[in-house]
């Protein structure tokens, strides 16, 4: 009896063991198989390429080359380190970077700490010679990022970098984790989303100590989508033309807006950078310098930079007397240009000192007689003007696709002398307001935008970088107000201003018109004026196709310096258009020197 219990507790516990074995060994074999495979495989993530990016005509302003990265396989915080110490014999780390990475190691994720996304081929060579030494270390192809292009393209194409802690943290979703490079300024910054693409998995094999063995083809991975490839409206050999007639050592911006659209051609900013420099790691000295530099190469001013309008904005002046009944076309002002108005107990000087004498508004734009627009804002008054031009959206952004746009200056009503300055606004500020100066600040962009209406209908859509954001696209997002009988009077006094006699009549071109207003203005701190050219052109009887806004920072000479910036670009992007052969010689002033046939320059009308 007692041997048949015996048997029956064996046969028991010998079911209990076979059970046991065939749950641990069949039914969960999977999970021991998974626990197998995560002790010696670490998941890798693949870069995905970033989305090219390609001006109008399919030029190259961003694209990807490979590239070395190096990482450091999850270990020890200790160990991390002392890689870490290492590999500064061969892999350039400054202070400032080591100590980041060395805090990565320490209280980071479980994860490989990316030393470098643009690792030196000579450093990666070193390294692979002495794997050895570095048994944890991960050199991986990657794409990184090129532009062609340069510092032509640098302020509005952007550049990229490596994401920090915080936008790891913003974007835990989408996979963000140290090491991805994404956009920092510009068109990079503003499609992000687009153009980042989506990481991939690999794997590779580890042994027991953690070293890596080898890449493994067991488990597959997941392929990286590279970013999707953006279309510009931006012209590249337009921007490398205005890059290489701009005037040596000055700083400014030119915009260029196509007239039906109002996409964006040109966007050049002067100084610029190199913005290649920021494609990987940016080294802490290179940046210092870009940062104190006087120059501020960093600086957009083509959208960020705000300067007294000066002359050009006789226009708005113009458009807004005409648009209130308080001018006719041709009409006269009481008081003839001998030099200087007399308003109070001050004398208000025009540009001319002997006077321009007696003007119509078209004959006024065309010399930009000062004392001329001196009238008129005494005739709009300083409240209509304010309300006039609040309403026109001068203190307002464009609204263009980029991530940063600064909005204009302009009062927005009377007590801003009070608040500003101390003291109620009189009758006299309208003087200074009605020639483009006082507190009044707008950005090239933004007056680029207002000249686009003026060619227009009165109206301008938002200017866009972005291709398919005008593809079919013409809905206005600004407009003057004004009736069409006083745009063309602006226009005709901008006509004229190219025209003998005008103030830019040496800027004028051969085969297109174009009209134009050049503009002083003063600086406010002692140096010398900013020098701007706006100007609308096309072929001659037919609709104008573009807007260019030329500003020279103290360049001291609308007509000297800014007119013919903004003349010969124009005239390079013409002659593209219409198939006429490009030429050096462009302008009547440049046609002068050279000693060539002037026979087509335009004369006064009758």
């Amino acid at each position: 009896m007692l041997a048949v219990r015996a048997r029956v507790v064996v046969v028991v516990l010998l079911g209990v063991l076979v059970a046991v074995l065939f749950r641990f060994q069949v039914l969960r074999s999977s999970d021991w198989l998974l626990e197998s495979q995560s002790n010696r495989l670490r998941p890798l993530t693949v870069p995905a390429p970033r989305g090219v990016i390609r001006d109008r005509a399919g030029r190259v302003f961003a694209e990807n080359v490979p590239g070395y990265s190096v990482s450091i396989i999850h270990d020890q915080p200790d160990s991390m380190t002392s890689t870490l110490h290492r590999l500064r014999e061969h892999l350039e780390l400054d202070d400032r970077r080591f100590e980041e990475l060395a805090d990565r190691a320490r209280s980071g994720p479980p994860r490989p700490l990316l030393v470098s996304v643009d690792a030196p081929f000579d450093a990666v060579a070193a390294l692979q010679e002495r794997r050895s030494i570095f048994p944890r270390l991960l050199i991986e192809s990657r794409p990184k990022r090129r532009y062609p292009a340069g510092r032509v393209g640098a302020h509005v194409i952007g550049y990229v970098g490596e994401i920090n802690e915080a936008e790891v943290e913003a974007r835990e979703a989408e996979g963000a984790e140290p090491g991805w490079i994404v956009g920092r300024s510009g068109v990079e910054a503003q499609h992000e989303s687009t153009l980042q693409g989506r990481p991939g998995m690999r794997y590779v094999e580890v042994d027991a100590s953690g070293r890596i063995v080898g890449s493994f083809e067991g488990v597959p991975g997941v392929a990286a989508e590279p970013g999707t490839d953006l279309q510009l409206n931006l012209d590249l050999e337009l921007m490398e033309w205005i890059a290489r007639i701009f005037p040596d050592g000055m700083n400014g911006s030119v915009v260029a807006l196509d007239v039906e659209t109002g996409g964006v051609l040109a966007l050049y900013s002067a100084p610029s950078f190199d913005p290649n420099v920021f494609a990987g790691v940016v080294d802490r000295s290179e940046w210092d310098r870009l940062v104190q530099d006087p120059d501020s190469p960093l600086y957009h001013r083509a959208v960020m930079g705000k300067y007294p309008p000066g002359s050009p904005w006789k226009l708005a002046t113009a458009a807004i007397a005409l648009d209130l009944g308080v001018v006719t076309p041709g009409q006269r002002m009481p008081v003839s240009c001998r030099g200087s108005y007399v308003f109070g107990n001050r004398a208000y000087r025009c540009w001319k000192p002997e006077g321009h004498g007696s003007l119509d508004l078209a004959g006024a734009i065309q010399h930009s007689c000062n004392v001329y627009f001196y009238q008129l804002g005494l005739g709009i008054g300083l409240a209509r003007m304010l309300e006039v031009g609040n309403r026109m959206g001068f203190g307002e952004q464009c609204g263009i696709d980029l991530p940063v746009e600064a909005r204009g200056d302009f009062p927005e009503g009377p007590e801003f002398w009070e608040r500003r300055f101390g003291y109620r606004a009189q009758e006299g500020e309208a003087l200074n307001l009605a020639i483009g100066q006082g507190p009044n600040g707008q950005t090239p962009l933004k007056m680029a935008q207002f000249v686009l209406a003026i060619a227009r209908d009165g109206s301008a859509p938002a200017p866009s970088v972005l291709r398919s954001a005008t593809v079919g696209a013409h809905e206005a997002s600004w407009s003057l107000d004004i009736r069409q009988e006083h745009l063309e009077q602006v226009r005709e006094g901008m006509r004229r201003v190219t025209r003998q006699g005008g103030t830019a009549y040496r800027s004028s071109l051969e085969h297109f018109d174009l009209l134009g207003k050049t503009g002083t203005a003063q600086s406010g701190d002692g140096r010398p004026s900013h020098a701007w050219f706006t100007a609308i052109a096309g072929p001659y009887g037919e609709a104008p196709e573009i807007v260019v806004v030329a500003l020279v920072e103290f360049g001291e000479s609308g007509s000297g310096v800014a007119a013919p910036l903004g003349a010969k670009t124009a005239d390079f992007y013409l002659r593209g258009q219409h198939g006429i052969p490009r030429d050096t010689i462009q302008t009547l002033g440049e046609y002068l020197l050279a000693g060539r046939s002037t026979a087509w320059a335009r004369q006064p009308d009758p």
